[in-house]
């Protein structure tokens, strides 16, 4: 099954996280964890799983992620299975109540990037995920590299279940 892992990273906080989901998928020769801007559509061919990962951005992904995921042609993704992911601060520790508002209005990356997956034909195997940072600029909170494993061995466990 080919695995492909594409994300984007302005602190390094998802690039950590995009390589404990590619670790926790297979070796790294078998599951590429491709920066956006390094990533080609040909490298998409025959893939079977795709996660995509973005720091949330003023409640979306990546400029650099969004081009990537509107470059990909209507249909291109059909008979993929796929995942999205973000890094975000938690709402609660966000000090001011109109900001917390805005972000409950306005959400986080993950569910655009599900959204625009589906959208290319594409299925989604998972609910989109978030995993926390302590500020804007990091470091992850704790637990979560290990969180982001957990949930990539979830993903395979769904779309390559155990033979009875």
């Amino acid at each position: 099954m080919k695995t492909v892992v594409v994300y984007d990273s302005v602190f390094g906080n998802t690039e950590k996280i995009a390589q404990a989901i590619g670790a926790a998928l297979g070796p790294g020769e078998d599951v590429p964890v491709i920066k956006v801007g390094d990533v080609s559509l040909a490298e998409l061919a025959g893939v079977s799983l795709l996660i995509v990962g973005s720091p949330t951005r003023g409640f979306q992904p990546t400029p650099a992620l969004t081009d990537f995921l509107k470059s990909i042609p209507p249909g291109n993704l059909k008979d993929v299975k796929a995942a999205a992911f973000d890094t975000r601060i938690p709402n609660e520790t966000i000090n001011s109540p109109i900001l917390r508002a805005l972000v409950r209005f306005g959400g986080y990356a993950a569910d655009p990037i599900a959204k625009a997956l589906g959208q290319k034909g594409a299925t989604l195997v998972a609910p989109p995920e978030g995993f926390l940072v302590k500020d804007r600029e990091g470091p992850l909170e704790d637990g979560e590299i290990e969180r982001a494993a957990g949930w990539a061995r979830r993903i395979l466990a769904i779309v390559q279940p155990a033979s009875k």
